[in-house]
């Protein structure tokens, strides 16, 4: 059995304000036991406003947040997941990037979020990711202590063929960090990330955003931990914190044995007319 720690945030417009929270975290996850710490989307910086944001932007060698997670991992001995951070790429542009930081604080793995949230819903939120982001060119598994973690970035969630390639890839855990909207996570948030457990046969993994934040938007919360039968190991609700789960490896072999979905899937062709 392995024990991982949850970070429900509620970030703001201060990387420095918001790398103290992470740093605290850090400190507080392995003090609670946990072998490894997740962290939500945009865990260093979550602010609309672009203009005000972008004095903020760097390149990943230069960003004060992720420096200060990686020197708290080496400090406290604990594997980091940060859920991402806004990072400027080469090209000027930004990735939504997400790090696994080991405990030495040498980032092992690196994933930029592939699908952007590009929607208009009913309630009147208007969001363009791919006004300022580039989408990421492909998966990412990695070791971890908890086992091989498949990576993934908020809307992602919605496109299962990421998934399936991150479990053939041999992930066991799925990690989701995300910033879900209120009318998006009420309606599709538990069903999603159980879904994802279920096809994958996979412990599911996700910090969330919580709360109002200072740039005037609000956010779902309720990190989940799920295991690979679907049930929830962890809800956390609308309260930022820590949070702690168990996952049973044992209930993993079990599950994959009781229903052997990996091992029955089929390349699909394409649908042919009727």
């Amino acid at each position: 059995m392995s024990r991982a720690a949850l970070l429900q945030m509620t970030s703001g417009i201060d990387p420095a304000a918001n790398a103290a929270t992470l740093v605290e975290a850090v400190a507080q996850a392995k003090a609670g036991g946990a072998a490894m710490l997740f962290t939500p989307e945009m865990s260093g910086l979550l602010d609309g406003n672009r203009e005000r944001a972008q004095h903020h932007y760097a390149h990943e060698r230069d960003d004060r947040v992720l420096s200060a997670v990686r020197e708290a991992a080496a400090a406290h001995g604990i594997w980091v997941h940060l859920g991402s951070l806004a990072v400027l790429r080469e090209d000027g542009k930004l990735a939504n990037r997400a790090f696994v930081i080991d405990d030495s604080g040498a980032i092992r793995a690196r994933y930029d979020k592939m699908h952007l949230f590009d929607v208009d819903l009913p309630s009147g939120e208007s969001w363009r990711e791919s006004n300022s982001y580039t989408a990421g060119a492909g998966p990412v598994v990695v070791d971890t202590p908890l086992g091989k973690l498949g990576m993934a970035i908020c809307y992602d969630l919605r496109f299962p063929d990421l998934f399936r390639t991150l479990s053939n890839a041999g992930a066991t855990i799925l990690a989701v960090p995300a910033a879900f909207t209120r009318p998006t996570g009420a309606a599709h948030w538990h069903v999603l990330l159980r879904a994802r457990a279920i096809e994958a046969a996979a412990f599911v993994l996700a910090a969330a955003q919580t709360g109002e934040h200072e740039d005037g938007r609000a956010t779902y919360g309720h990190s989940l931990a799920i295991d690979p039968w679907g049930d929830v190991l962890l809800d956390m609700g609308a309260p930022a914190g820590l949070g702690f789960a168990t996952l049973d490896t044992a209930r993993l072999e079990d599950v994959r044995t009781r229903v052997p979905v990996l091992r029955h899937r089929r390349a699909i062709p394409e649908a042919t007319p009727a």
